[in-house]
């Protein structure tokens, strides 16, 4: 791919695309040999690339034609910016897609860039570790749960300092159960039953964090959340990352939206037209899983997994 540092140089720039379910992103970030790293470019995209793969395990022409397009100026940001090493990685949706070698190599063709499939583990070990890149240093042994409710899945990962202990990935995610379950606007009290009921079902895969952990949640339905918590004008990665969620604020939020059609939600300055009929989905998953984990508080970072890919691609290279 065009846009490579023609030389080695310490730190490392590393150019990071996180293609899921329902987003995505691109980090940009100068990385040393102790993980330090400063953000050149964080870039947000809401492209609904799993839209209809639940249903029919099949990535829509159309979204061929929309992935490339945010694709296409994502490798233009990376050309200008002299990067040393790109990685592209697809979750969720590309994992349940039949025609996932199709996309990949219509990508690869059009614009030279190699996707590679996660798997769930492997999302949740990049998750865990740039969400916990925040709140610990290598060799500080903090318990954390890193909670990561996706477009297509959700990832909960438990660890100590960076080490994972266990991780599991669950086929629950703010698309796939708007989708299924919540199909009018707003949901009906059968389809927000049915939809707890099969969240809770899948939430017993789960084994609990020790009591000390702390609770980490990363993406869109957490981040969503603490912008409306502070009632931000305008999203502000620096007041959202580090906020303290309290479980009565979120169930607040839920009932409040529960009753709103996804137009009325898009007024909110907080939720983005493109979130607007998914976060109630996500904010169900995240109650049941506060309820299975009896807690009352989550920690929100604005990192992730493109942290994660970041920081684990450049300690491959340094």
């Amino acid at each position: 791919m065009s846009g490579l540092r023609s030389h080695s140089s310490n730190p490392m720039r590393v150019s990071a695309i996180d293609i899921g379910t329902n987003t995505i992103l691109l980090l940009i970030a100068d990385i040393d040999e102790n993980g330090t790293h400063r953000v050149v470019r964080d870039e947000h995209n809401i492209a609904r690339l799993g839209k209809g793969v639940d249903a029919h395990r099949t990535i829509l022409p159309a979204t061929f034609d929309r992935a490339l397009a945010f694709l296409r100026a994502y490798k233009a940001i990376i050309d200008e910016s002299h990067t040393d090493r790109v990685i592209a990685r697809g979750t969720s949706f590309l994992r349940d897609a039949n025609n996932q070698d199709e996309f990949i190599e219509f990508i690869r063709k059009k614009l030279g860039l190699e996707i590679q499939v996660l798997s769930g583990d492997e999302e949740g070990l990049f998750t865990y570790r740039g969400a916990v890149s925040e709140f610990s240093q290598p060799g500080m042994k903090q318990d954390f749960s890193v909670i990561d409710i996706g477009g297509g899945s959700t990832e909960i990962t438990i660890g100590s300092g960076w080490d994972v202990r266990s991780r599991i990935s669950l086929n629950v995610g703010s698309v796939r159960i708007t989708e299924r379950f919540l199909t009018t606007s707003p949901p009906s009290s059968q389809g927000l039953k049915e939809a707890t009921e099969f969240v809770r079902e899948e939430l017993k895969a789960i084994s609990l964090p020790p009591p000390a952990t702390q609770l980490i949640g990363v993406a869109g339905t957490l981040t969503t959340l603490a912008a409306l918590d502070l009632r931000l004008p305008q999203y502000d990665r620096t007041r959202v990352s580090g906020h303290v969620l309290q479980k009565e604020t979120i169930d607040s939020i839920f009932s409040e939206l529960r009753s709103k059609t996804v137009e009325e939600i898009t007024a909110y300055p907080q939720i983005l037209a493109g979130r607007a009929d998914i976060i109630l989905a996500g904010i169900l998953i995240l109650r049941e899983i506060l309820t299975q984990f009896n807690r009352k508080e989550i920690s929100v970072s604005d990192r992730g997994l493109r942290y994660g890919m970041a920081l684990h691609a450049a300690q491959e290279k340094l």
